[in-house]
């Protein structure tokens, strides 16, 4: 093809974003490493430029200010000469025609396509969960309705001791609301802790005046003769008196545009290695993708922030011709509880009693500091650490990077803790002296 025609082609090529969060913004930047000249259309349902999530809760509790949240500078799309189309809802995809419509009534065409349309919060079939005083915490409107409320009311239940919940939780407790969380599992956060952990954590938030329940959850919120909610009876038998309930038990992927438009939707919409899903030139990315995870070897949705960018750019870049492999997310978490840091990543909970897993933990209940390292075939697959978080980055690159550790090495690891000099020289060479890129022909 003459040089002239594929440049022609190149700048005409459309690219569509559904969704305005991290991964689109990841994607705008992966498809801008390749391709500067061709056409971007964002288009996001909330009336926001794309902010902070992971941010929210610090709005609620008053820390934050609104202008702070956004995620880049206001000239960030006209510079990225991505077009913006806020407050619209995309209502079908047709992959045939290749064109989404919109709620706008509008068609706009594309050349290639990213679902990033996130999640949405889960909300289980709890008698009396529908009607008045019932908040979700996902959204920056969610966050600013409750700043709305936090004047109003005395005591909140929050349903779920999950990242979100307990951000939720810890938000409106800073606004001066009685808050007490519920959790069915015997510990909060129970995907990214252990016990240890979970209690380190929930006597933090007990030293402070939030009520943690683990083990227990709702079995039904109550409602006065006019609707509102007067308190949520719990499957031990109590009843907690409260003003209204924020359900946080987490969020599922917003799919069913995929689905109804005949891609290939499990838990999340599938992707290849490439992100690409069952149709041709349509792309996932973010909580809604069910995509390489690293450690397992297999398809999973990892809603985390750090995969959701990290998905983004690499299916921005691979719809604009890279053809480069999705390497894998790992699952991880860090937050902090009242000046108590902690953060989770990888494998931290392995079968019990698993011979192909080897875990060294340490507990100092007096200062509050915990580590947990899990290791398969001699290699570290995830880690917790409490109270001091030091070297978390160093403890991520020995799991990312998939180093092989066996006697003097890992006996460090585990006692000494991590440092450079148990790398690899190879991991050295490919990180500091990579190979010259071979000339193009």
């Amino acid at each position: 093809m003459p040089v002239a025609k594929r440049k022609a082609q190149e700048a005409a090529m459309t690219y569509v974003i559904i969704g305005n969060g991290v991964a689109s913004i990841g994607a705008i930047e992966g498809i801008r490493r390749q391709d500067q000249k061709a056409k971007i259309v964002v288009i996001g349902a909330e009336d926001s430029a794309a902010y902070g999530r992971p941010l929210i809760s610090y709005l609620l509790a008053g820390k934050l200010s609104v202008d702070r949240l956004a995620l880049r500078s206001e000239d960030y799309y006209v510079r990225n000469k991505a077009e913006l189309r806020l407050g619209t809802t995309v209502t079908g995809i047709d992959t045939a025609k290749k064109a989404v419509t919109t709620d706008k009534g509008e068609t706009i065409a594309y050349d290639r396509l990213l679902i990033a349309t996130g999640g949405i919060p889960f909300i289980p079939p709890i008698p009396g969960v529908q009607g008045a005083d019932i908040y979700s915490f996902t959204t920056l409107a969610h966050a600013q309705t409750l700043i709305e409320l936090s004047s109003k009311i005395k005591r909140a239940v929050v349903i779920g001791g999950g990242l979100i919940g307990l951000k939720a939780a810890e938000s409106l407790h800073d606004r001066g609301v009685g808050v007490t969380i519920v959790e069915l599992a015997p510990r909060i956060l129970s995907a990214g802790f252990d016990e240890k952990a979970g209690a380190l954590a929930a006597n933090r938030l007990k030293k402070v005046g939030i009520e943690v329940n683990c083990g227990v959850t709702a079995k039904e919120i109550q409602r006065n003769k006019n609707g509102r909610v007067k308190g949520v009876l719990l499957t031990d038998g109590r009843f907690l008196d409260c003003d209204v309930v924020v359900v946080a038990i987490g969020v599922v992927p917003h799919s069913a545009i995929a689905k109804e438009a005949g891609i290939t939707v499990e838990r999340g919409i599938m992707v290849d290695d490439k992100l690409m899903t069952s149709a041709k030139d349509v792309y996932a990315a973010g909580d809604v993708a069910q995509a390489m995870d690293q450690l397992s070897g297999e398809r999973r949705v990892v809603p985390i922030w750090p995969n959701a960018y990290n998905q983004g750019f690499a299916s921005g870049r691979n719809m604009a011709g890279a053809k480069q492999p999705y390497q894998g997310g790992l699952p991880m978490n860090s937050i902090s509880f009242y000046g108590l840091p902690t953060i989770s990543v990888g494998l931290v909970n392995p079968p019990e009693n698993d011979p192909d897993f080897e875990v060294h933990a340490v507990l100092d209940q007096e200062k509050e500091i915990y580590r947990k390292l899990v290791f398969r075939d001699e290699k570290l697959v995830g880690y917790v650490l409490v109270g001091d978080i030091d070297k978390a980055g160093m403890y991520t690159a020995f799991i990312k990077f998939e180093m092989k550790l066996a006697g003097e090495a890992k006996d460090k690891l585990i006692n000494a803790g991590p440092e450079v000099f148990l790398w690899p020289e190879k991991l050295f060479d490919e990180t500091w002296n990579p190979a010259p890129a071979k000339a193009a022909r």
